[in-house]
């Protein structure tokens, strides 16, 4: 009989990574779901996309929403549109911090999977 082993996402984009029988062997040790980011992981920036996406929603109502928009431009730091750049790392933010049950990705008010959802998404507090 064979057992599924336990759900996993990844430590750099926040999606689910799915068992692969090559991994069977070292399943406890992945942590990465690809090459790209296992390069990549974590970095300052992403970190303060975390930070802002929490701050954004501690000082709204607890009902409220934020675009990931809001933390991109939160944390660039310049006038221009180079905010813009900054928005799939905030994506990336919010679905490591639905991993760790803090937030969650809603898409027409409905609470959707992050490692699946595509278009626009909105970021709340975790409601149990």
């Amino acid at each position: 009989m064979k057992t599924t082993p336990a759900e996993k996402t990844c430590r750099s984009c926040g999606r689910r990574i799915e068992y692969r029988a090559k991994w069977a062997k070292n399943w406890d040790e992945v942590a990465y779901c690809s090459d790209a980011c296992r390069r990549q992981k974590v970095s300052r920036s992403d970190e303060a996309l975390e930070a802002s996406i929490l701050a954004l929603l501690a000082s709204r109502a607890a009902t409220s929403t934020i675009c990931p928009s809001d933390a991109a431009r939160d944390v660039y730091q310049g006038d221009d549109e180079g905010w813009r750049d900054l928005m799939e790392p905030a994506r990336r933010a919010a679905r490591r911090l639905v991993a760790r049950g803090e937030v969650d990705i809603t898409q027409g008010g409905s609470v959707v999977d992050p490692s699946t959802a595509k278009g626009p998404i909105r970021i709340r507090r975790h409601r149990a």
